[in-house]
């Protein structure tokens, strides 16, 4: 199966695509946006959410010309939290070095970069309605709960448990949570870490985002544990490949802070920070997420 072919997530408009120089497979960079050159907004997210940011950071573009661009990353936390340590990431053979201005993350990373000095305090923003079980068009192997994940011939794809560590935590509570109200104990799921049995249970290397819907297209896998607002992101951008099954269990999760990411300035956030916070607290902005399957993170 070729590589899926993603639309384009920048902020601000690009060119006809005759210099987009992209070999999908081998030299392809799908989770940083932008021109960081001319950007006088640079925005670090964890991806999840990545649909719904695109279109918030292209309507503040559009009120604040000025800015020029917005160059925002969409990685898993740990990328995020590298670049503020260190100052730079290497990409392949290139070295980006930027300085951020806004992190969105979920509140235990954000913890982080406030214990290390990078951030003074943040404040909530999203949240997720839940799991949801990525299946192939037409759903043919019949997955509809954590019983048919013991079949012999359903295999399930997950994010990685070490470079991952966030989502594989809630995707792991949430189909333990999900096994427990079907009376069913899903043992392949208890393993040496990292040592998944691959007849049965196979790892994302570092994005699952991006690596779940690859992995079903590329028939490693018959079903992935996902955000619902993913798996609805997956159904939209590519209906003849995917549909998603939501059990009941995780409707239910839906009122819960599973998938949340909160948000605050980095430093004093430069020219730019402090606006993009007050428009994310906008009711513009809610009803973009809520288009994409997300809903407002309460109070702490």
């Amino acid at each position: 199966m070729a590589s899926l072919s993603w639309p384009d997530e920048t902020a601000g408009p690009i060119d006809g695509g005759e210099l987009r120089l992209v070999q999908p497979g081998s030299n392809v960079c799908l989770d940083f946006h932008g021109d960081p050159l001319r950007a006088r907004l640079v925005v670090v997210s964890d991806g999840n959410h990545h649909m719904a940011l695109r279109e918030v950071l292209a309507a503040f573009l559009a009120e604040n010309p000025a800015v020029e661009d917005v160059f925002y990353t969409t990685t898993p936390p740990r990328v995020a939290l590298q670049l503020l340590r260190a100052g730079y990431l290497d990409i392949g053979n290139l070295r980006l070095s930027v300085k951020p201005h806004v992190m969105i993350s979920p509140p235990p990373v954000l913890d982080q970069a406030v214990a290390a000095g990078h951030m003074a305090a943040y404040r909530p923003f999203m949240r997720g309605r839940g799991a949801a079980l990525l299946v192939k068009k037409g759903n043919p192997k019949s997955v509809l709960g954590a019983a048919d994940l013991l079949r012999d011939d359903v295999r399930l794809f997950m994010s990685n448990p070490i470079t991952e560590k966030v989502s594989y935590e809630t995707y792991l509570g949430a189909l333990r949570r999900l096994a427990t109200v079907e009376g069913v104990t899903l043992g392949f799921l208890v393993h040496a870490l990292g040592q998944p049995d691959p007849g049965k249970l196979i790892y994302g290397k570092s994005i699952h985002h991006r690596e779940a819907p690859q992995a079903l297209a590329d028939d490693q896998a018959d079903v992935a544990v996902v955000f619902y607002h993913l798996a609805l992101r997956y159904r939209r951008i590519f209906p003849e490949l995917f549909d998603f099954v939501q059990p009941a269990a995780w409707v239910q999760d839906g009122g819960t802070e599973i998938g949340r990411a909160d948000c605050g300035l980095v430093g004093d956030g430069g020219a730019w920070g402090a606006a993009l916070l007050d428009f994310l607290a906008t009711e513009t902005v809610t009803q973009i997420y809520r288009t994409h399957g997300l809903e407002p993170a309460r109070q702490r």
